[in-house]
């Protein structure tokens, strides 16, 4: 191999050796619909085998933002890919889709092999907890970009449901209940603020923090939690009438988003558990609650709709599974996202 390319910043070897220290994460997500193996030029996944009356494809791609600045400064990366999933994978099953397969994207300042298989490893891990197939994906390296200990992640997923079963949220009425499913804490949103608090404070990634008996780096770091399982459980026993991906914008903004704009959600502050990390960043910089809600998931990932009569049963559905849900709301006449106390 001719050196005048490395010579330019770009390894092509080390390329062919992160592919290679890849492969054996890739193939724990692989699924009977996958065709070929890593290295084509497209991947390909079979479709026949389906049964749907009429099949509609969803996709959703999207990033892990600057997250990434805490796994470059913690020099921790086999997490952030579960991450990059997670937000891909969860904006489509708010649509009411299975995920059927992912492809990543990674850029990078200089291909370190055993970075980018601790990334890929990530992303594996991310595919198998929502049963998506990994089945391809582009490392470029460009030093004139990206500094040579940086990089940054995009994914792209593709998922199946009937047109019947899409969940639009148009059926939604008051009256209808909101269940809440729990987060694993802050997820993939409002880093650029919880940097600020960090720099700000003087605090340290490193510091350990009593009250959440971790140090703060790891408790930021903790990756974003894939609702695949829950949502399948949930679509299975009952008729689920809207769901919203808790993201950036929180609340007043996500919420919105999955039902009809002439109706608003009467949420119940106290009805859930709000992780510790959210009142350690809340009362270390004595931010608003009302920014609070407006920023964070504060402890709520995912927020269900169903009728009335059937929120008992989606709370036990999903406790069964040990996921932490409580009822949080309910949908009303009046628009907007009003939080009350209990």
């Amino acid at each position: 191999m001719s050196e005048i390319y490395k010579n330019a910043g770009v390894d092509v070897e080390a390329g062919y050796q992160a592919v290679d220290l890849m492969k054996k994460h890739i193939a724990k997500t692989n699924r009977p619909e996958v065709i070929g193996g890593v290295g084509a030029f497209g991947g390909l996944f079979d479709l026949s085998g389906f049964s749907y009356e009429e099949p509609v494809l969803v996709s959703g791609t999207d990033g892990v933002g600057t997250k990434l600045k805490l796994a470059f400064e913690m020099d921790q990366h086999d997490t952030v890919g579960i991450d990059l999933v997670a937000m891909c994978v969860n904006d489509i099953v708010a649509q009411g889709a299975d995920p059927l397969f992912f492809l990543d994207y990674i850029a990078c300042g200089k291909n370190q092999p055993e970075k980018m298989e601790q990334i890929v490893k990530g992303i594996s891990d991310g595919c198998e907890q929502s049963h998506a197939a990994l089945i391809g994906g582009e490392t470029a390296e460009m030093p004139d970009m990206y500094d040579e200990d940086e990089y940054d992640l995009a994914g792209f997923v593709v998922g199946i449901c009937d047109k019947k079963d899409i969940i639009t949220g148009d059926k939604i009425q008051p009256g209808d209940k909101m269940i809440g499913i729990g987060s694993s804490g802050v997820h993939s949103n409002g880093f650029s603020l919880v940097r600020k608090i960090v720099e700000e404070n003087d605090l340290a990634y490193d510091d350990h923090i009593a009250s959440i008996d971790r140090t703060l780096g790891y408790a930021l770091l903790e990756p974003t939690k894939i609702y695949t399982k829950a949502i399948q459980q949930l679509k299975q026993n009952l008729t689920i009438k809207g769901i919203s991906h808790i993201t950036g914008g929180g609340f007043y903004e996500n919420i919105p988003r999955a039902i009809p704009d002439h109706l608003g959600v009467q949420l119940t502050k106290g009805s859930w558990e709000v992780p510790k990390i959210f009142h350690y960043l809340q009362e270390t910089a004595n931010v608003h609650e009302e920014d609070m809600y407006g920023v964070f998931n504060m402890g709520i990932g995912m927020a269900v709709v169903v009728e009335a009569h059937e929120a008992e049963m989606a709370l036990e559905l999903l406790r069964d599974i040990d996921e932490s849900a409580s009822l949080i709301g309910e949908v009303t006449a009046e628009t907007g996202v009003k939080l009350i106390n209990a």
